[in-house]
């Protein structure tokens, strides 16, 4: 992420709500796929933001009626735009030893 693109995560109390956690599975072949399944996108094409930047929630750029993801790890909150998840889907983040992905 270029230090140009706006912050992605909101650092502090009050913005959590939900977390998906991102289990890592190798992807099935055409035959073991369940019927009817239809791939729009080719694996890999939305790009994950890797080790986001925050800003302490006062100061992000988050309208009072925009959504967040949230979640709380070990007690402390973080939160992401929902806006900027619409274009990359997923968040590959830790906290100390804790490595969790947040998932639109």
């Amino acid at each position: 992420m270029s230090s140009s693109q706006p912050p992605l995560a909101v650092f502090g109390a009050g913005a959590a709500a939900a977390i998906a956690l991102l289990a890592i599975a190798p992807l099935a072949s055409a035959q073991e796929r369940p019927r009817g399944y239809e791939q729009i996108l080719p694996r890999g094409a939305i790009a994950a933001i890797d080790n986001p930047t925050y800003v302490k929630a006062d100061e992000a750029e988050i309208p009072d009626d925009g959504w967040v993801l949230g979640a709380v790890i070990e007690g402390q909150p973080f939160a992401y735009s929902i806006t900027l998840l619409n274009s990359h889907e997923v968040v590959n983040d830790r906290y100390g030893d804790t490595a969790f992905a947040a998932v639109w």
